[in-house]
């Protein structure tokens, strides 16, 4: 199949079923294309996404009419010709031909000439359309108003820096496996197969790819030698304070990044205990915890919701909780575009709501003079400071500590990295201690 019908495919996945584009990705498999060719498709699939809402603004625009929801794959087609005519430096005659040949593939013969007229159309007045989206801050920056509107408020001096960096693609950050080797040791192996890496000041088993490779390009990756983490989430284990024969809950543990990051750190707990209330995210889990040959740690394994403690609390309280919560993932946005698609205004009420009664069901799980550490990969202060206010006013035993991050904006109760170009994803953390 021609590329950009393949790219147009699984874009259609996301905008017009609302499914996910990893989602959308295991809908359209990409085996029988050639690698430079899967490359292709990913970046067309990214970067259309990225590049969302000036393209549908300018696809209205050019269009006489909307299309009818059943050619919704043509409309697909036109945003994957607007977006290589606008981003991608490929001869306009090789985007027009390559993108009319797509809607034929699709078995829509019929949109060749519109295809064909419009793109040609946009090149006629490519000047003035951007001049208009250059007016509209959601067009220029690509977001949806309601979320720019949002930013803005939250970030009044930091919005168009993390609006920019949203854009570009994220680095590759990985955490060595210490049971392995050093982190010094597997720099090297690195380099023996030509992957350039830096280390990370403040997180010892940190190292960022100059160049993001496979993950089966990494040296002994099966092994459990190294694990993909960026480096905001690897911070976890120095702010949960850890020690020996401690009892740690990860209340939303899936995939394994921050437990298995734990386990690596601290491994004389007394016991670990990781929910999660996904049967396919618990596997994976599973899977984390076998590769990096973590299966001898007393580790508990459950299938449940955290909030019902009822169904698998067993009355032992613990001495740190993590509560990685569900969010919006507005910090993550570079690495899922699909995020601005998918999201809606009224879903960030809800999840903070969720994100409360997570804290409220879990603080009396907590031990005396205990930690409990709160993050998301939300950039919203609806998710962060608000839902730790909220719990601090009405939870008096419960007391925040003040976090200090080389990388974080230091708040009144807890701490925000923001995403940037070849730096780390969008991360918040508030450190609370229960009083004795």
């Amino acid at each position: 199949m021609n590329s950009r019908a393949a790219a147009a495919k699984i874009i259609l996945h996301v905008i017009g079923k609302k499914q996910s584009l990893d989602q959308a990705f295991l809908q359209t498999p990409l085996t029988a294309y050639r690698a430079v060719d899967r490359r292709f498709i990913h970046e067309l699939c990214y970067g259309t996404l990225r590049w969302y809402e000036p393209l549908i603004a300018i696809s209205h625009r050019l269009l006489h009419k909307p299309l009818e929801e059943k050619h919704h794959d043509v409309l697909c087609v036109l945003l994957i010709g607007l977006y290589q005519l606008m981003r991608l430096e490929i001869p306009e005659y090789a985007v027009i031909s390559s993108t009319v040949d797509a809607v034929k593939t699709l078995k829509k013969p019929w949109a060749a000439g519109l295809i064909n007229k419009l793109l040609r159309l946009f090149l006629q007045q490519k000047k003035s359309l951007l001049e208009i989206i250059e007016q509209e801050p959601a067009l220029k920056y690509a977001h949806p108003t309601w979320l720019v509107k949002k930013i803005q408020h939250d970030w009044p001096q930091q919005w168009q820096t993390l609006l920019t960096a949203n854009h570009v693609q994220a680095p590759m950050v990985i955490r060595v496996n210490p049971q392995y080797a050093t982190r010094t040791d597997y720099q090297k192996a690195l380099q023996k197969v030509n992957i350039v890496t830096t280390s990370h000041p403040d997180l010892p088993f940190a190292l960022q790819l100059q160049q993001p490779v496979n993950v089966h390009e990494l040296p002994d990756f099966e092994k459990g030698a190294c694990y993909v983490q960026d480096q905001a989430g690897q911070y976890t284990p120095l702010l949960l304070q850890l020690a020996k024969n401690q009892i740690v809950l990860d209340a939303c543990a899936a995939p394994g990044s921050k437990m298995t990051d734990i386990l690596l750190t601290e491994p004389e707990l007394k016991q670990f205990v990781a929910l999660d209330k996904s049967p396919e995210r618990l596997a994976k889990i599973k899977e984390n915890i076998t590769r990096l040959q973590l299966s001898h740690h007393n580790v508990q394994l459950i299938l449940a919701d955290a909030i019902h403690t009822h169904s698998w609390w067993r009355g032992e309280k613990f001495d740190r909780i993590l509560i990685d919560a569900p969010c919006s993932a507005t910090g993550v946005i570079r690495r899922h575009p699909d995020i601005k698609i998918l999201r809606q205004e009224s879903d960030i009420h809800e999840q903070a709501k969720q994100q409360y009664a997570l804290l409220n069901a879990l603080w009396p799980l907590l031990k005396a003079n205990g930690l409990l550490l709160y993050s998301t990969c939300s950039v919203l202060f609806e998710e962060n400071e608000n839902v730790i206010a909220t719990f601090l006013r009405k939870n008096t035993d419960a007391h925040p500590v003040p976090i200090h991050l080389s990388t974080a904006i230091s708040l009144p109760l807890g701490c925000q990295i923001l995403p940037t170009i070849n730096g780390p994803d969008g991360f918040y953390y508030a450190l609370l201690r229960k009083k004795l």
